[in-house]
């Protein structure tokens, strides 16, 4: 079994902040762009850059959304994911991210969640800069504004532009060199370059993007939200999700015989046999379908969604839950690759039917593939006594 390399690494995202200039009515962080917070489309970009440890710093009272945000975007990376709590000041939450660090992370990136639609390329550069052997690295943009002196109203000289940037995040820098840096602060700086620069350290300038620009005012957010509007823009700029892998999902149902009416199983009527007792028609087969296709997506359970105070499921054939749970994965983004499920019973026979309950399965299920096979259990357990029937069903579910 192959182990997961520990990430050399960090990447602290600030999303403490009150966003008293946004206005919005939330901490900054939580406020939406689409449909997605700011913070979720920053942890995007992160998820998106190489492979790190992220620790998300969260206003107080907010840890638990932040968690969910981090965990949402981190997809198969869950295990490189930790909150901690902000602190009054940014350089004090910035401190609380220090030390969540991991003892084998050894490259720190602190990045302002505010900056919410920076590209994977942006930290790529950063990484490679402190790799390559700078103590610290900020990515920039060039002013292209004219700039001028004031005092009061009154101009008082030109600027000259040529040696200005404006500095951006994620800023870089070496864990020792960082950790240093805070042990040693007497005061606040306005970001990390400039504690580290007043440390003593030099601090190397990488190409920083457009898009890296910080939201902070009402006018930010609709350039924000207008930019995520235009077709193709998320993978323009390479902040689309990671690749979502196939997932399994197991699910199993049981049913005593000695309901009323029609025996129904694998979507059938089965003529001349006895019924199984349930909410609805105590079709063990398709229930169990349900629950593997739900656990799959990580949609719940059969009770969730089909439970006794669910009463327009009373009686209910399979078409009527499948059909639904086809519709429930669509809505989360899934759609079914295959199904496979076998029936333990010592009734009904199903080989001179399987094919049909196939057909019967797989027409419920929108046409995707569905394997039936049956089997008894030599006279053991309720199975085997003729008490009722058990069904275990195994489901694959892909991106849709």
């Amino acid at each position: 079994m192959s182990i997961t390399p520990v990430p050399r690494v960090g990447v602290i995202v600030v999303a403490a902040g009150s966003g008293t200039r946004l206005a919005a009515g939330a901490p900054k962080a939580f406020v939406g762009i689409d449909g997605r917070s700011i913070l979720r489309h920053a942890l995007d970009g992160v998820f998106s850059a190489p492979a790190a440890q992220v620790v998300v710093v969260a206003p107080r009272d907010r840890e638990g959304d932040a968690l969910s945000e981090a965990l949402a975007a981190a997809g198969d990376r869950r295990d490189l994911v930790s909150v901690v709590t902000g602190g009054e000041t940014r350089q004090a939450s910035v401190a609380a991210g220090l030390a969540a660090l991991w003892a084998d992370v050894d490259t720190v990136l602190v990045h302002d969640a505010a900056r919410a639609l920076t590209p994977p390329e942006v930290f790529e550069r950063v990484i490679a800069a402190v790799e390559g052997g700078a103590a610290g690295a900020v990515p920039v943009l060039p002013v292209v504004d004219t700039l001028k002196r004031v005092a009061g109203d009154e101009i008082v000289a030109a600027v000259d532009r040529a040696e200005l940037a404006s500095a951006q995040t994620p800023q870089g820098f070496r864990r020792d060199v960082l950790d240093a840096a805070y042990a040693a602060a007497v005061t606040d700086f306005t970001d990390d370059a400039a504690l580290v620069a007043d440390a003593g350290h030099a601090v190397a300038a990488v190409a920083g993007h457009p898009l890296a620009f910080k939201i902070t005012g009402p006018s930010d957010l609709d350039r924000a939200r207008h930019l995520l509007t235009q077709p193709g823009a998320r993978a323009r700029v390479g902040l689309e999700n990671p690749p979502v892998a196939p997932r399994v999902g197991v699910g199993t149902d049981v049913h005593a015989f000695g309901g009323e009416g029609a025996l129904w199983l694998a979507g059938l009527e089965w003529p001349d046999e006895t019924p199984l007792s349930g909410h609805s028609d105590g079709d063990a087969v398709a229930h169990a379908i349900v629950d593997a296709l739900l656990a799959a997506a990580g949609l719940g359970d059969i009770g969730t969604h089909f439970g006794t105070d669910h009463p327009e499921y009373a009686g209910a054939h399979a078409d009527a839950f499948l059909t639904r749970t086809v519709a429930l994965l669509g809505e989360a983004g899934w759609r079914i690759g295959n199904v496979s499920v076998q029936v333990q019973a010592n009734r009904p026979r199903f080989s001179a039917r399987r094919a049909e309950a196939e057909r019967a399965l797989s027409a419920a299920l929108g046409g995707a593939p569905v394997s039936v096979s049956a089997t008894t259990t030599d006279g053991l357990g309720f199975t085997g006594n003729g008490e009722g029937v058990s069904a275990f069903a195994v489901a694959l579910v892909v991106p849709a």
